[in-house]
């Protein structure tokens, strides 16, 4: 089997290197400097004990690829990039590609499920970062991530065992889950924080901010009937099986790093905007999370640095949407 990983960035870059340094066959699907490096120099892996250069192959577009039967492909790249890169993918490789959405939020499936015949749900707990191109950082000691995966909507099959054989080869935890988006719906609610560390500094005010943003979303999905694992299934599932290494500087969160990069753009869309979208279906009043996405949004457009508006500011925003709230 070959792993095609698109989108070579923290998670993508990490699980591709690992599986590279497994012996797996590996393609990487990169852009801009990033590609080029890689290109050029390898791909450095900077994890526990130092750091290695993989020559690992890698392309800038899918088109560049000869697809063979046992291909498989891993999306890693942010769920704002992925409806652009599955119509590329699906001109460049049809419709029958199997496709394991390997990305935070709940929207990548569903735009997969349109296109692709064969489409999986993968939860991703892995701390990594990407700041630099042609490096990645891995900032887990032992288990390098926990990477369950099941069908779309729901199920397993015999392919999925292959595909958790391979990553426990390369030093994860990955099992087959017949409900892999249940478990999708909690890491949701786990990635609602990421606005809040993209936006302003944490402390014990933005902790209070979380619980209201998370609040809201579980009002929203039991609103919805929608099914999640409970914060304590979740806890039990990574327990003490992830560890990050202390010896490891990590700024932030995917959605920090995007900022701290200066793309231009944010994940919060899929994330908070999620929850405001379901608030709005169901009614279901969130405004901290209406706040965070709209704050997010602005500093990456504004090429702003990460952390720059203050809490005070965030707080005071929250309060007009609950009052526009109540008189609407």
């Amino acid at each position: 089997m070959r792993y095609i990983i698109y989108g070579a960035g923290a998670v993508g870059g990490t699980i591709g290197a690992r599986l590279f340094q497994a012996g797996v066959d590996v393609v990487l699907i990169a852009r801009g400097e990033h590609r080029e490096k890689v290109q050029e120099q390898g791909l450095v892996l900077t994890q526990s004990g130092g750091s290695q250069t993989l020559m690992v192959d890698v392309v800038g577009h899918p088109r560049e690829i000869k697809f063979r039967l046992d291909d498989v492909v891993f999306l890693t790249m942010k769920s704002q990039h992925t409806l652009t890169a599955l119509e590329d993918l699906r001109a460049a490789g049809g419709g029958d590609l199997p496709i394991i959405c390997c990305q935070n939020g709940v929207e990548n499936e569903r735009l997969a499920a349109r296109r692709f015949s064969r489409v999986y749900a993968m939860v991703v707990v892995l701390p990594a970062s990407h700041l630099e191109p042609g490096i990645v950082q891995h900032e887990a000691i032992g288990c390098g991530g926990i990477l369950d995966v099941g069908c779309y909507p729901v199920g397993i099959d015999a392919f999925l065992g292959t595909v958790t054989e391979d990553l426990e080869l390369a030093g994860f935890s990955a099992r087959p889950d017949e409900k892999a988006m249940r478990w999708k719906y909690a890491k949701l609610l786990n990635n609602l924080i990421n606005a809040i560390q993209a936006v302003t500094v944490t402390s014990d005010r933005t902790r209070v901010i979380y619980k209201l943003m998370y609040k809201e979303a579980l009002r929203c999905l039991d609103a919805a009937g929608i099914e999640y694992a409970t914060q304590k299934e979740f806890s039990a599932r990574v327990g003490k099986l992830l560890k990050l290494d202390p010896t490891m500087a990590r700024g932030g969160g995917s959605s920090w790093q995007s900022l701290t990069r200066g793309t231009g753009n944010i994940e919060a869309d899929y994330l908070n905007g999620e929850i405001v979208l379901l608030g709005k279906l169901h009614g279901v009043a969130t405004p901290a999370n209406q706040c965070l996405l709209e704050l997010a949004n602005q500093l990456a457009a504004s090429g702003a640095e990460p952390g720059s508006i203050p809490v005070d500011q965030v707080e005071a925003r929250i309060g007009e949407l609950e009052q526009a709230g109540n008189e609407g």
